[in-house]
């Protein structure tokens, strides 16, 4: 059974079920659902693409949800989830999960088995620290973790495989020096946190693949930044760069 916001009826959503059959894309937004449509077990062969952002979701059912064999991409922003069920793990197509603004304190243990993931965005949750999960992912391009209660960066993060990794907007006062070593990461943002500047690993600058370095509004002046040492040799990657994508 489907719990129905005020705006959807059965006959809409058979509608949407038809449409999704033929395109491989299922999306249903701002219609204040407050379950998984049960109805998409049917899809779980077909679909590539469900978005159900916006709703009032509150968990994903187990049964279902691991079983959306060429699931490419899923999008549930603007939910209410607390957890995901390990099954979730299962989905080896998965290219592309976006959880913005839910209420999630971890990832399951088994997140490392989404072995196809390239983009992950959890901005907006409740995550306390980096998940370590994320270092088995290799294929994992962009990571999106501002917004959260993070505050520290342990040593694994040195085993991270991505190239844009985002902490803007938490609590981050240390980071380990590890971090010089993720062998593709090109852009750290790290804006509005709290660190201090000797808190900031100077290996990011002089010794790191790094060549977009965000620290606006941590407890330090930018212009402090220019004083370090190595922070020439980042200004050269900086500009290499920014030609690169002029």
């Amino acid at each position: 059974h489907l719990s129905r916001g005020p705006r959807m009826g059965n006959s809409a959503l058979r509608a949407h079920v038809e449409t999704a059959q033929k395109t491989g894309v299922f999306q249903l937004k701002d219609r204040g659902l407050t379950e998984f449509p049960s109805e998409l077990q049917k899809l779980t062969s077909n679909l590539r693409t469900i978005d159900l952002s916006n709703n009032k979701i509150e968990s994903l059912p187990p049964m279902i949800i691991g079983k959306f064999t060429v699931l490419k991409s899923l999008s549930l922003n603007n939910n209410k989830l607390t957890v995901l069920p390990e099954e979730l793990c299962n989905l080896k197509k998965l290219e592309m999960l976006s959880l913005n603004n839910n209420h999630l304190r971890e990832l399951p243990s088994t997140f490392g088995q989404l072995a196809a993931l390239k983009t992950l965005s959890l901005s907006g949750n409740e995550l306390r620290a980096l998940p370590p999960q994320l270092c088995s992912l290799r294929h994992l391009d962009v990571v999106d973790l501002s917004k959260n209660q993070i505050r520290s960066i342990p040593d694994i993060v040195g085993e991270l495989q991505v190239i844009e990794l985002n902490l803007n907007q938490n609590q981050i006062s240390q980071i380990s020096v590890k971090i010089s070593c993720c062998p593709r990461l090109k852009v750290l943002r790290l804006e509005e946190n709290c660190l201090e500047l000797s808190m900031l690993p100077q290996s990011i600058l002089s010794d790191s693949q790094i060549c977009l370095l965000a620290v606006e509004g941590n407890l330090f002046e930018i212009k402090k930044l220019r004083e370090l040492e190595g922070y020439d040799k980042y200004m050269e990657r900086f500009t290499a760069t920014k030609k690169k994508f002029a």
